[in-house]
């Protein structure tokens, strides 16, 4: 058993978690969902007793277990490491485990050869994630802390680790922007909001299914909501006709002459009788209309791209890393407003692909294209603040503000540095700069992949809607199923098209 009780967490002298309780037990996979910057990671450090940022004060019990922690990146003392130094203390440390070892590398369906020289700075980033997945497992740690561990990762590896997280009794607590993963693993939510304009912490704990929760969630949200209005109309009316009958008396009492005590004296008492009753419905306590942190709300706007312009043509193209051919053969061709996502195995060379893709489109001048690529730091100042990025003169800063409220941004978030944001307010941020530049052709490295799984289904609902031309790169299957109309994978032979 691992306890937490009465945790406050409190960044920069405000509060993201407040009296947080639960238990975590055998068998448990708790997945903590929440917006962008509510506490998610920071959460994960904190019972891994790794942040120092933050002012903390109640108990976690962790009972004497053995936590692992699988975080977002990796430092760059580990990035200089190769594969074997990263895993084994020695020489000892490797034989005792080997066994392990090369159970679980055919299970990743990781080479072996990656053990001898390779440094963990040439892997890919699914590669990196399922190394790390790997040093986890080898170090048997009796309660599991994965920060994202979907990211990167192939449909393939992520089938294997949905069946690793059903299958083991591991106690495993995880943040994951992926929906699909989040349906079929996760036993318990924790849900991170941050109410009255993400001023004040909220948690609720449950012990159901992602799905269950979002579909109960939002099922209760309507109810209340419903019965709080309607119990709000009722009161206006009973108001309203009370202020009605009140007029009416003091009318009454206005014309009554003094020939008629015994009247003004019956209208005094039912004017105190009225005045008693609204003093009565106004101490009376109405149902509160839901306090929920709102989802995020943009479109695209005055976007299209003529259904027969011819947008990209690729013949017999090859894909080279450090001069040595990872892929050849690759044939596509992409019109007016296709949706093509390109799936592939980690370390396939879809990113490689994608930069490719980008560097011919940019010169264009009949196209707008827009870039997201999988670092954002290719294409965002760090040091600037997201107005100064997203604003092209002085004069549009309200609309940028606007759209930026839209996001749900903060105006502290906003006149801050990028650098002080989540990956997610990030993507949002380059989300933004797409919908202001009017791009209408979008080149996505893994768009979903730091987003939110609540603000994910409004992201894919505007992509539906885009009526330019959409060339990505995405492990993530409700992307891939909703959004897009063209699939390929993208193999050492050339692209094969599968949808």
């Amino acid at each position: 058993m691992f306890e937490v009780n009465d945790l406050n967490v409190m960044v920069n002298l405000k509060y993201i978690i407040k009296n947080l309780t639960f238990t975590l037990n055998k068998g448990d996979k708790l997945a903590i969902i929440g917006e962008e910057g509510n506490g998610k990671s920071t959460l994960l450090k904190v019972i891994f007793s790794k942040c120092d940022y933050a002012s903390i004060t109640g108990k976690i019990n962790k009972k004497g277990n053995k936590i692992g922690y699988l975080e977002q990146s990796m430092n760059d003392t580990d990035l200089q490491k190769s594969v074997f130094d990263y895993l084994f203390l020695d020489m000892n440390d490797y034989y005792n485990k080997i066994n392990q070892l090369y159970k679980i590398l055919k299970e990743l369906k990781l080479n072996d050869e990656l053990l001898n020289t390779t440094r963990l700075q040439n892997l890919s980033g699914g590669e990196k994630v399922k190394i790390n997945i790997l040093k986890l497992l080898l170090d048997d740690n009796d309660i599991l802390l994965l920060d994202e561990p979907t990211n990167d990762l192939d449909i393939e590896t992520l089938e294997w680790l949905e069946h690793f997280i059903n299958e083991t009794e591991i106690p495993i607590i995880y943040v994951s922007h992926d929906e699909t993963l989040l349906g079929k693993t996760a036993n318990a939510i924790l849900h991170l909001e941050m109410l009255k304009n993400k001023s004040e912490p909220k948690y609720t704990f449950s012990k159901i299914g992602y799905d269950e929760y979002i579909k109960n969630r939002q099922r209760i949200i309507n109810k209340d909501t419903q019965v709080a209005k309607k119990e709000r109309e009722e009161y206006k009316k009973q108001i309203l006709k009370m202020k009605q009958i009140m007029n009416k008396v003091e009318y009454a009492q206005n014309k009554i002459t003094r020939a008629d005590p015994h009247g003004a004296k019956m209208l005094k008492r039912k004017m105190h009788s009225i005045k008693s009753q609204e003093k009565r419905m106004n101490n009376k306590d109405l149902h509160e209309i839901p306090d929920v942190e709102e989802s995020i709300n943009f479109f695209f706007e005055d976007v299209f791209v003529p259904p027969n312009k011819k947008i990209l043509e690729l013949k017999n193209e090859k894909l080279y890393i450090d001069k040595k051919v990872i892929s050849k053969n690759i044939n596509i061709n992409i019109n007016g407003n296709e949706h093509v996502v390109i799936i592939g195995k980690n370390g396939v060379g879809k990113t490689t692909l994608l930069k490719k893709i980008y560097g011919i489109l940019k010169t264009r001048t009949d196209i707008k294209v827009g870039y997201m690529p999988q670092d954002y730091k290719e294409v965002l100042n760090y040091d600037k603040t997201p107005i100064e990025f997203l604003k092209d003169n002085e004069s549009n800063e309200t609309l940028v503000r606007n759209y930026m409220g839209n996001m749900k941004f903060t105006s502290e978030e906003m006149i801050g540095e990028i650098k002080n944001l989540s990956g997610g307010s990030r993507a949002k941020l380059l989300i933004l700069k797409m919908i202001l530049d009017k791009n209408n052709v979008l080149i996505l490295d893994e768009p979903t992949r730091n987003v939110s799984p609540l603000s994910n289904p409004v992201i894919r609902e505007a992509l539906i809607d885009f009526k330019g031309t959409i060339i990505s790169v995405s492990h993530d299957r409700k992307y891939i199923n909703e959004v897009c109309d063209n699939v390929y994978e993208l193999t050492n032979n050339g692209l094969i098209k599968i949808n």
